[in-house]
């Protein structure tokens, strides 16, 4: 079986789906590793380290995807490459039915079967396959970076001969992945780190990364599989009333939280914005899924003006990208242990009789299996 590996086309995605150093175990499965020439470039892997591995180079990805049996990607396939597929080709890649509806319908006329790493079960089966968490890692980890980056002022205590430095107040909301590695990551540089999730759960494990959980007199929400659900607008108001206190004392404030498939719920509104210092910086994750923060914008660092100057509100774009070494790295493993799943000595096809199968099977020969946009 033919495995090809196209180079990313959408513009900022800096990732590859498969490094040279995942060929080895991809060519023991039995299949045939074939990248389009400078599709690693971007994550450190020139053509070279895929040749040394034991990677062909296709010059011609056209030829390539109409010869391909399996075809991994970060991204969906745009639908003029979708067509080139020959019937029963596999995608794996992440792909969100309610935002890849024009893919997902090119994947179907073309009678493929495309697998979606968003709607991989979190499952402690498929955790190796959990690309969500992969990526949200490197997310979260560049969260606490830019806003050390961007504050004009340090993150740790420095005790000197010309006075103390006091640590700088991190506030994150959502302790999901995203926001536990953005918390570990601003305690290593020192700084005071405070946390809030509407999961209870998620307490004992703000609190284990040594950070201080914000406690609020409101029911909690767990929609299960390890995901927060959508809350009334009452409860959201209540909400945003309790934590403004919290948020105007934070030096950097980063927002993590997420529902998936839907947009991201509004959880700081551009008053609560204005009651911060000026100086302090605003890390949103969640701006290309409309946001966290009210006023964000996916790539852009928006300057909010309040009283004595400015707050930096940073919106997240392609941020996983940002890191494209080790998101590659990660991404690949996570294609390797899914792919294991079905293809054995150089055969085999999805099957729907397994349930991680069943459920990021989007496309299944053609069969659009989910409610797409």
């Amino acid at each position: 079986m033919k495995l090809v590996v196209p180079k990313e086309t959408r513009e900022g995605e800096l990732r590859v789906a498969v490094v040279p150093d995942l060929v080895g175990k991809l060519s023991a499965l039995g299949l045939e590793v074939i990248v389009e020439s400078g599709a690693g470039e971007e994550s450190g892997a020139p053509d070279s380290l895929y040749v040394a591995a034991g990677a062909t180079i296709a010059k011609n990805i056209t030829t390539a995807l109409k010869a391909a049996d399996i075809v991994a990607s970060v991204r969906p396939l745009e639908p003029k490459d979708a067509k080139k597929l020959k019937p029963g080709a596999v995608t794996v890649s992440f792909l969100a039915p309610s935002t890849d509806g024009k893919q997902i319908r090119a994947l179907a006329a073309a009678g493929a079967t495309s697998l979606s790493f968003e709607l991989v079960p979190r499952i402690s089966r498929a955790q190796s396959m959990d690309a969500l968490t992969s990526q949200a890692l490197c997310a979260g980890y560049r969260a606490a970076l830019v806003g050390a980056e961007l504050l004009p002022k340090f993150f740790p205590l420095l005790m000197t001969a010309a006075g103390t430095v006091q640590p700088a107040n991190v506030v994150v909301l959502g302790a999901g992945v995203a926001g536990l590695q953005a918390i570990a990551t601003a305690k290593r540089l020192g700084a005071r780190v405070s946390a809030y999730d509407v999961r209870p759960a998620s307490a004992d494990e703000v609190r284990s990364m040594g950070a201080t959980f914000i406690t609020l007199d409101l029911e909690a929400l767990d929609g299960g599989g390890g995901y927060a659900k959508e809350m009334t607008e009452e409860r959201a108001a209540r909400q945003r009333e309790l934590l403004t206190p919290h948020i105007s004392k934070a030096d950097v404030l980063i927002t993590t939280a997420a529902v998936p498939g839907r947009r991201a719920p509004m959880l700081v509104t551009a008053d609560m914005v204005k009651t911060m210092q000026a100086g302090s910086v605003i890390v949103d994750l969640a701006a290309e899924t409309g946001g966290n923060v009210e006023g964000s914008e996916a790539g852009e660092i928006v300057a909010v003006e309040v009283e004595g100057g400015f707050i930096w509100q940073w919106g997240g774009k392609d941020v996983p990208s940002q890191l494209a070494v080790h998101a590659s790295r990660l991404y690949s493993a996570n294609v390797h242990s899914l792919l294991s799943l079905f293809v054995k000595n150089g055969e085999g096809a999805p099957d729907l009789e397994d349930e991680i199968i069943d459920g990021c099977a989007v496309v299944l020969l053609g069969d659009i299996r989910k409610e797409v946009a």
